[in-house]
């Protein structure tokens, strides 16, 4: 593994404990460039994971708690007039931060919601006749609760696709779990984390994972696999062509973060299905979009 990420993931995976392989590709999604999506039951970590990333890189960090009443504004700014001068000011919202934390995005409203997507994807913010871009680095971390769906307002496809990917991080090994209880972790104890790289080193990383070669061979074997996901039978939406981009770039981070300058099959098959899953629609009566993804990875050969 690359050292500089071998330092970030033994960090980070001081406050969670058990999980180096999510850890790995939290910031594997965060050397591409991309938006994190964390799909699980509360308080496993999810929170935790976002800020000590963040704490870990020395990047500034904001969350935002979601809910009904949020309003655009109060993610991205406003407006507001300096009694001094008589003139109207912007105000920055918590959008402005190198790592930002959706708290439970899918508690607020669909036009809430959507004011992230301009964000997401050009990295820039516009309001009221400003166009302000965002912080380098930046990316949102997004958490929801995929068991609870009172007051919840489903993400639709289009933000979705704007997710590099997406993540569980499920309960830790009783082993773990005990480190945890022990240690007293959680956001206190993140706080405590010893920064192992600066955001101008993380910007660095970013420019070089994009450097990292992917031969023309693999380039067909990724269409393939895309390719699949919008053909087979148990899917009723496949991948979009930012999808095939988002895996391509993924892929390249992970032969950066394993210490290659050089893309491999398996960096493919790894992180193929936190890119992919949460982009395909599987029919009424067919499996998970993970089961389907990791089917289509056993039908598509591998080129040698």
């Amino acid at each position: 593994m690359n050292e500089e990420v071998r330092k970030l993931v033994y960090e980070i995976g001081t406050v969670i404990h058990g999980k180096n392989e999510v850890v790995r590709m939290a910031v594997e999604c965060l050397a591409a460039g991309g938006h994190l999506l964390i799909e699980d039951v509360p308080g496993v970590g999810k929170t935790t994971l976002a800020f000590a990333m963040a704490r870990a890189t020395r990047c500034s960090f904001r969350r935002i708690q979601f809910t009904s009443d949020l309003l655009p504004s109060d993610i991205l700014g406003t407006q507001i007039l300096n009694r001094k001068t008589g003139d109207f000011e912007f105000r920055k919202g918590p959008i402005f931060a190198n790592i930002v934390l959706a708290d439970e995005i899918n508690r607020t409203n669909p036009k809430t919601q959507s004011a992230l997507l301009e964000a997401m994807n050009e990295k820039r913010v516009s309001q009221e006749g400003l166009s302000l871009n965002l912080p380098k680095p930046f990316m949102l971390v997004a958490t929801q609760n995929p068991v609870e769906y009172h007051g919840t307002f489903p993400l639709p496809e289009s933000q979705l696709d704007r997710f590099m990917m997406s993540l569980t991080i499920g309960y830790p090994e009783p082993e773990d779990e005990k480190k945890v209880l022990v240690s007293n972790s959680g956001i206190p104890r993140a706080e405590e984390i010893s920064p192992v790289l600066t955001t101008e080193d993380l910007i660095r990383i970013q420019n070089a994972v994009q450097e990292v070669r992917f031969h023309d061979a693999l380039t067909d074997y990724l269409l393939r696999l895309v390719a699949a996901t919008r053909h087979h039978e148990e899917v009723r939406l496949g991948a979009s062509t930012r999808g095939a981009m988002f895996l391509m770039r993924a892929s390249r981070a992970r032969a950066y973060c394993s210490g290659r300058n050089y893309v491999v099959p398996d960096d493919i098959r790894t992180v193929a299905g936190p890119v992919l899953a949460h982009r395909i629609i599987p029919r009424p009566d067919a499996g998970s979009s993970r089961d389907i993804i990791k089917t289509i990875l056993q039908q598509t050969p591998v080129p040698l």
